[in-house]
């Protein structure tokens, strides 16, 4: 979830935060003498102050215990000498509250005083039975569990434990506090209520006007009997870990007004018919799986101040009664399924504070209504269909601080009157047509600007102009993405809080200025500069300046010179696709933090620094392929790792494989492809558990590949390519028997590819970085670069060997398969006829073989079949005829002297017909996706490539498959301004 939300659920916690003020947490000691007027001759009982001062003294005193910044120690003014008078009545005492007609202690009011330590049954807070209200919230209890010595204070009717950091199983003493009716055990996440769990708590509290118990583990499904708590007012049950159908009768307590379960993505539901007398005043229901519509019913809720229903599973349309909610201040409907319509039901809503309504299918304009809405301070519409211009009613929200209208279609110039919205923090319209002059000046009026992203539009730019007065707006991030910028914005220059600059996909073209080395030095985070025409760095040093640099990324650029140097702080760092020369320097030894290294794509060489493998402690990818490195592969994953992606190949790299590769086990990806490395199969990496992509091709590979262990299974291989080596003897079925994930042929819902994920906490939230897996494979001699995988993608590529023997008929169980290239080997004998069963294959390569006997007829049910190829053999009789066959050329059965039929200009002797084809299969019918083969020149013979895509409706993607040349970039665009809105 973006930045843009997290900062909108920071703004509606400060609004559940005031609703937490009830009566209960606004009981605090009266500290004045006329407090206590009725009790001057009358203090409070020793014991009792014995008690707390006791409490007191067993815990320590520290500012950081409490998270509220007007926190203080109540406590520090307690005293026992008689010389302070009044004060040492414990009654007068900050947070302490007394019957005012037996001085009993009936009240302890300790929220965030900045105590800390541990507490048990021993401690003396439980000597003051009397106690009706205790509130110990938002303080540092070291983890202790909730003391069994609670179920001492029979007659508390309130217990705040918020944020105290309690952990463990709450105990059932608790539970026997009969009189509650008021519970805060939130914000406690190590804290548990499993046995007892909720259900018995329910049964147990049934006098509870207030339950909360956000982010307390549950675990469990939502029991019926919390229908039967009709005096309940508010229940909160956020990201407790709840599971199963939430009760729909809950809905219909008749005193419920503030209801919370967002967070459980497990829970399931469905909204009621809502009735006119409903006192729901807060539903918050995000990151749940709640589905089905939207009742109209739902404008009856006429108390309802906030509604979040965001990221759930909701459809259908969203109903116009929402324009009868006119007390909301917070309404957030973004990340649902619901139909395609327009905002008609928006701007009645006039005292809205927040609005977010993200991805859920709006299309049509920005409606003018929205100047109704003055009281707005953060708006959202992005990710939907809109169009249009952006409405200059817009400059009726003087409140406005946030603004998001990203990823749509809206068109035309910025009105000017956006630039007059003087409290605007937060301003994201990047992937939409806006267009004209973008004059850098006008956003100086913007003076509290800090986070600006105007990426992927049609602007010009007019630079900032030096010689005016006007005083730039200090930013912390900055996205001009994909901008046609041919140089650095000038202001840049006086931007010395940037924490996020992304640059990329423009034109700036030349060396990287030397005042760029002194913008921001200390802040700096992340840094993409990719997809430039950048030729270097205007000064010697090539060690980056910025000390706090997490993510770096110059890569498809045109650098020359050595390899720059990150700071230490670096987790992500990529340059490929340059013209980086030299080795790799062992400065770069010291990122002791570093996730992800792709110098891939350089001209780099030496030797790999053997430094670098203490690095694999760290790393998930690492990416030096498409370079000159020689000398052996070193020893990697010597230490626990969790290395996802290895690539070293097209290099020049010898020897042997290092058997440390063996303890790299979360390794996914493993690319050696077009070195020397000499050496026989690596039967060891079947011990590999996540091993999914293996490629080996056009190395010095020898000998039989053996007769594998059954421990050694490969059972989550994807794609194994051992092309052009020298390996021989059989293909034994036990080689394939045990590569399960090749066997299976299910469709996932969408489109997947194989990619690592790194999280990076910056800004106080977490941002997710993306690495495409890619390969390049060998197919009839053609090299095909992947810029993406596929994770449904499955290939086998033994090309160019000396295998010998038959094709093993098990082969025809691997019925995911898509790509299979068994060509120009020794293999006999006949094509089998399982073959046929490989309903996903897509390209057959059989040629330059010695295989013999005729083409089985049931090749022909393989109706995604669009390259085939046996060219080279032995092979008599008439070609099958239909279906896919029909497409294929000459060149596809050439050097078969005994063959017949179309398309070869030689007949069949035979009356005969060819063999028959199932005519009760429907071409293009048999699975749910199809993958379309283009660019084959069958009048030469000349296969020029294979484009290969997904015709499946619901997938908008496409797999990018590109001939060998310069090697493409492999990162997913990162549309980090995505994130934030």
């Amino acid at each position: 979830m973006g930045s843009a939300f997290c900062l909108l659920m920071f703004m509606f916690m400060r609004f559940l935060l005031l609703l937490s003020l009830t009566p209960f947490n606004l009981m605090v000691a009266k500290s004045s003498s006329t407090s206590f007027s009725s009790m001057q001759h009358s203090l409070c009982h020793d014991t009792e102050k014995s008690a707390l001062l006791q409490f007191k003294q067993s815990f320590l005193i520290d500012e950081h215990a409490s998270t509220d910044p007007s926190a203080y120690p109540k406590v520090a003014m307690w005293k026992s000498h008689k010389e302070e008078g009044e004060r040492s009545d414990c009654c007068l005492w900050d947070g302490v509250e007394c019957d005012k007609e037996n001085g009993h202690v009936i009240g302890l009011h300790l929220a965030s005083s900045c105590l800390y330590g541990s507490i048990n049954s021993s401690n003396s807070l439980f000597n003051l039975v009397h106690l009706r209200r205790l509130d110990l919230s938002d303080n540092h209890f070291n983890y202790s569990e909730i003391p069994i010595a609670v179920g001492e204070l029979s007659r508390l009717r309130s217990l705040n434990l918020w944020n105290s950091l309690f952990s463990g199983q709450i105990p059932s003493e608790l539970l026997a506090l009969s009189e509650l009716v008021f519970l805060d055990l939130s914000a406690n996440p190590m804290l548990q209520l499993q046995k007892p769990g909720l259900r018995d708590l329910a049964q147990s509290l049934t006098h509870l006007k207030q339950l909360r118990l956000n982010q307390v583990t549950i675990s469990s499904t939502v029991p019926h009997e919390l229908e039967n708590l009709s005096s309940l007012t508010t229940l909160f049950l956020g990201e407790c870990g709840l599971s199963g159908e939430f009760p729909i009768n809950i809905f219909r307590l008749p005193n419920l007004q503030y209801l919370s379960v967002r967070y459980n993505p497990d829970l399931i539901g469905y909204l009621p018919e809502f009735e006119e007398a409903s006192p729901l005043k807060m539903l918050l229901l995000s990151g749940t799986s709640f589905s089905g519509e939207l009742p109209t019913s739902i404008g009856r809720l006429g108390c309802l101040t906030a509604l979040d229903i965001s990221s759930c599973e909701f459809t259908g349309k969203i109903p116009h009664s929402l324009a009868n909610l006119t007390d909301l201040t917070h309404l957030f409907l973004s990340e649902n399924n619901f139909s395609v319509g327009a905002l008609s039901w928006l701007g009645q809503q006039t005292k809205l504070i927040s609005l977010s309504l993200r991805n859920i299918n709006v299309k049509g304009e920005i409606p003018s209504s929205i100047a109704n809405m003055s009281q707005l301070t953060s708006f959202t519409l992005s990710k939907n269909q809109l169009s249009g211009q952006i409405p200059s009613c817009l400059m009726n929200l003087t409140h406005l601080t946030s603004l998001f209208l990203s990823e749509n279609s809206l068109e035309g110039p910025i009105p000017s009157s956006l630039f007059e919205l003087v409290n605007l923090r937060y301003l994201f319209l990047y992937s939409n047509y806006l267009n004209g002059t973008v004059e850098f000046h006008l956003l100086s009026k913007l003076k509290d600007l800090t986070d600006l992203d105007l990426s992927s539009n049609r602007f010009s730019f007019l630079n900032y102009n030096k010689s005016t007065n006007a005083t730039f707006p200090k930013l912390k991030t900055l996205g001009f993405n994909d901008c046609n910028l041919t140089e650095f914005p000038d202001f840049l220059r006086y931007q010395d809080e940037l924490e996020w600059l992304s640059l990329f996909d423009n034109k700036i073209h030349g060396p990287i200025p030397k005042w760029m080395w002194n913008i921001s030095k200390e802040t700096l985070e992340v840094l993409d500069l990719s997809g430039n025409f950048l030729t270097g760095f205007d000064q010697q040093s090539v060690v980056l300046p910025w000390s706090r640099l997490h993510y770096v990324r110059l890569d498809s650029n045109m650098l020359q010179g050595p390899l720059p140097i990150p700071p230490p702080s670096t987790i992500q760092y990529s340059v490929s696709g340059n013209k980086l020369r030299g080795e790799i320097p062992p400065l770069l030894c010291n990122m002791a933090s570093l996730m992800l290294l792709d110098l891939s794509s350089n001209n780099l060489n030496g030797r790999i620094p053997p430094c670098l493998a203490n690095l694999s402690k760290s790393l998930l990818v690492f990416d030096l392929g498409s370079n000159d490195f020689n000398g052996p592969i070193p020893e990697t994953c010597t230490a626990p790792n969790n290395l996802r992606v290895i690539d070293l190949g097209e290099n020049q790299f010898q020897g042997q494989l290092p058997s440390s590769l063996a303890n790299c086990m979360m390794l996914e990806h493993l690319v050696l492809g077009n070195n020397q490395i000499d050496d026989i199969f690596p039967f060891w990496l079947g011990a590999l558990p996540h091993l999914k992509v293996l490629i080996l091709g056009s190395n010095k590979f020898h000998g039989e590949m053996g007769s594998w262990h059954t421990n050694f299974r490969f059972p989550k291989l994807c794609v194994i390519d051992l092309s052009d080596n020298e390996f021989t003897g059989d293909l034994q079925s036990e080689y394939f028997q045990n590569w399960d994930t090749m066997k299976l042929t299910n469709v996932s819902n969408g489109l997947w590819y194989l990619q690592a994920n790194t999280r990076i906490e910056m800004q106080g939230y977490t941002t997710n970085f993306p690495y495409n897996y890619s390969m390049t494979i060998t197919n009839k001699g053609m090299q095909r670069f992947y810029e993406k995988i596929p994770d449904i993608f499955k290939a086998i590529d033994f090309s160019s060997n000396n295998f010998i023997g038959q094709i093993p008929n098990y082969i025809g169980n691997l019925q995911g398969l898509h790509l299979l290239n068994l060509g120009d080997n020794n293999l006999s004998g006949p094509i089998p006829s399982s073959i046929g069963n490989l309903t996903q294959l897509e390209s057959l390569d059989l040629s330059k073989n010695k295989l013999s006997g005729e083409i089985p007829w049931q090749l022909t049910r393989m109706t995604f079949l669009g390259f085939f190829n046996v060219s080279n053999n032995h092979l008599i009789g008439p070609i099958p005829q239909g279906k896919q066959f029909a497409t294929f050329s000459n060149a596809s059965f050439d050097g078969n002297p005994g063959l017949c039929g179309t398309p070869l200009l030689r007949a069949c002797r035979s009356p005969e017909a060819p063999p028959p084809t199932p005519s009760s299969s429907k071409q293009g019918s048999a699975s749910k996706f199809d993958w379309k083969f283009a660019l084959m020149g069958y009048g030469s013979g000349l296969v020029n490539g294979i484009s290969i895509g997904y015709s499946l409706t619901s997938w908008k993607h496409e797999l990018f498959v590109k001939t060998f040349g310069n090697r493409q970039r492999k990162w997913t665009r990162i549309e980090r301004m995505g994130l934030r809105s």
